[in-house]
């Protein structure tokens, strides 16, 4: 008996790899802040129909990354200094709750992924590798998972991604170069796994406002 294609199916994993991919142009700023996103260029682009990068971009509305246009349309969501201050003061905040209650839970098994997130982002960096971001996310989002608070780890991460588009932004200059970034991730998870949850919320929010203060330099300038 031949099975028909389930259509539905089709669409909805169409959908996804247009989240995806767009998801992926915004983020890396590819599809630059502001940018008006037109259907039929990304949908040319993305080699699929329009349906699915129109409900794509409808996520994207959603996880704030990108904006409608008085119902003409959608753009990148735009950037700027108030929005990334509000950003960083938002996970700082957020970030230090869950930190916290993920070591007041601490157990072997947190401490294991916490070490292997790190060792897999270690590696990445290394290597230069294009799935380095990936391995950063998961690192900073397995020092939180042990807070057992879904919804606060669920707009960590959202916060997260709203942060990459300024990272990679500062990611250029001489100043941002200068940083040991893997020193600093050291300093949070040895503060981490030795359970010493004011030592480690202090150098995550260090390791987040020395990014912060280069940002708004730039802005300035």
């Amino acid at each position: 008996m031949n099975v028909m294609p389930d259509s539905d199916s089709k669409e909805t994993s169409a959908t996804h790899g247009a989240y995806l991919k767009l998801r992926e142009l915004i983020l890396t700023g590819e599809l630059p802040p502001g940018d008006k996103l037109k259907i039929e260029q990304l949908r040319k682009l993305l080699d699929t129909g329009a349906s699915p990068v129109r409900e794509a971009l409808s996520l994207l509305t959603s996880d704030m990354l990108v904006e409608r246009i008085d119902q003409r349309g959608f753009r990148a969501a735009p950037v700027g200094k108030a929005n990334f201050e509000e950003i960083l003061m938002l996970r700082c905040t957020l970030e230090e709750t869950a930190l916290r209650a993920s070591i007041r839970n601490a157990d072997a098994a947190w401490e294991d992924r916490v070490v292997l997130r790190h060792h897999h982002m270690n590696r990445a960096g290394l290597r230069k590798a294009p799935d380095f971001e990936d391995a950063h996310k998961a690192f900073h989002m397995a020092l939180l998972d042990n807070a057992h608070l879904p919804m606060l780890e669920r707009y960590c991460s959202q916060l997260y991604d709203l942060n990459i588009r300024y990272r990679y932004l500062a990611a250029g200059g001489p100043s941002y170069k200068k940083r040991d970034i893997a020193a600093e991730h050291q300093n949070i998870l040895d503060a981490a796994l030795n359970r010493d949850a004011d030592a480690a919320t202090a150098h995550l929010i260090d390791h987040y406002r020395s990014t912060g203060e280069y940002l708004s330099s730039q802005m300035d300038g």
